[in-house]
């Protein structure tokens, strides 16, 4: 197991020992299997999700149920709130108050219509990224979240630079500038790229 995490991983969130021992899939021996194995876990995840018609979906049950639908063949861990700090997010303690709030804000922004539909799902995608709840695979998380949002609101799913941001360098790169400047209370970049 250990050569699967002595890889560098750029597009994941390093793991704590204590997480890297809640892989579940015996066979797999290195990175390039555990990537593949958790993105046909998130495939299958998205398939759930965009299978059936949400009324749930700004809720802590949900967004926890859909990260355990998307990670939970790959992760123990899956659906359950990161126990330790990470190099990015906000400290462990504050994810459940955080989501809570984020998730009441948003329910708040649909009311008043505060921004346009497309603006809120990507905000919303840039402040549960920036909470960072899951152990891993927070971005995908996110970023279908925010496909599911804007469908409920009637808009199409986003493209989000039509590649598989895990493995496309150049997108990836862009994605996280967008990210970037969204910190920095600009989300223009980020709903540009998500329509991309």
């Amino acid at each position: 197991m250990s050569d699967v995490f002595d890889q560098p991983d750029d597009a994941a969130t390093p793991l704590s020992v204590e997480e890297q021992r809640d892989l579940i899939p015996s066979h797999i021996s290195n990175r390039r299997e555990l990537n593949e194995a958790e993105q046909e876990n998130i495939v299958r995840g998205q398939d759930w999700a965009l299978g059936r018609r949400r009324r749930d979906l700004l809720t802590e049950k949900f967004t926890t149920n859909l990260h355990k639908q998307m990670l939970g063949e790959v992760w123990r861990w899956a659906g359950d709130f990161r126990h330790s700090e990470r190099n990015l997010g906000i400290p462990f303690y504050e994810i459940p108050a955080a989501l809570r709030q984020l998730l009441d804000d948003v329910k708040a922004w649909i009311e008043y219509k505060s921004y346009p539909p497309d603006e809120i799902a990507v905000r919303f995608q840039h402040r549960l990224v920036a909470i960072h709840p899951f152990p891993n695979g927070n971005g995908p998380h996110a970023r279908l979240m925010a496909d599911l949002l804007i469908m409920q609101l009637g808009g199409k799913r986003f493209s989000w630079g039509r590649a598989n941001l895990r493995d496309a360098g150049k997108m990836r790169a862009q994605y996280l500038s967008a990210l970037r400047g969204a910190d920095n209370h600009d989300c223009g970049p980020l709903l540009e790229f998500a329509r991309s």
